[in-house]
């Protein structure tokens, strides 16, 4: 990346507030432009500052998180909101998505963890907490059969496509999937931008969503 991304962090909790603060000054790459504990703080703050990442919480004293993601990517589409919240079940992790969250992750997530999911959405990923992952999978895992419809041939995935979406679908970090595979960080980002296409989503969540909808996920039990 070619200097710092700009980041603002919305919560409502002072130590939470400043523990992701501290993340995101920490590295080197990132550049903490503001901080909010409000709906309100936010929209200003957002205003002023004009981040590229908005870090935020989903229970927020004068609103919710997702309706305030819902609004401020309207006014800019080009911004990357990443959640971090305590809640990681189907209902709040759906509405943010649907809402426009790039990211999910849970409050427990280190501070290099949460730099490192900056890093990484900013190059294109959507990352997940493993957590997040599998419980959304077990939730929206349904006895309904597939889509019946066969697929056009240019939206099927190949092999290697597929590989990587199940590992996607785990909660996997690139570079993981990239050493289960055997492939470049580099490789691994390519490839889920083509799934991206392919099944017309913009985001990790979405995409496990459509897969499970397609019947393209496999067994997610047990490691690579």
């Amino acid at each position: 990346m070619s200097g710092k991304r700009r980041v603002l962090v919305v919560e409502d909790d002072a130590d939470t507030r400043e523990r992701l603060s501290r993340a995101v000054a920490a590295d080197p790459d990132l550049e903490l432009c503001g901080q909010a504990g409000s709906c309100a703080e936010a929209r200003l703050a957002f205003a002023a500052q004009q981040p590229q990442v908005v870090l935020i919480d989903l229970g927020l004293p004068d609103g919710h998180g997702a309706a305030l993601i819902r609004e401020l990517s309207g006014q800019d589409s080009s911004v990357l909101f990443m959640v971090i919240t305590v809640f990681g079940d189907e209902a709040h992790v759906i509405e943010a998505i649907a809402a426009g969250a790039s990211s999910y992750l849970l409050k427990d997530a280190s501070a290099p963890q949460v730099a490192r999911a900056i890093r990484e959405m900013l190059a294109g990923g959507s990352p997940i907490s493993p957590g997040v992952a599998r419980y959304l999978l077990q939730r929206l895992q349904a006895p309904a059969a597939p889509k019946a419809q066969e697929p056009d041939p240019a939206t099927r995935l190949s092999a290697r496509e597929s590989d990587v979406l199940n590992l996607v679908a785990k909660g996997y970090a690139y570079a993981e999937i990239g050493a289960a595979l055997d492939i470049s960080v580099n490789t691994v980002g390519s490839h889920v931008k083509q799934i991206y296409r392919k099944l017309a989503v913009r985001s990790r969540g979405e995409a496990v969503f459509e897969a499970i909808q397609r019947g393209l996920i496999g067994d997610l039990s047990g490691r690579p």
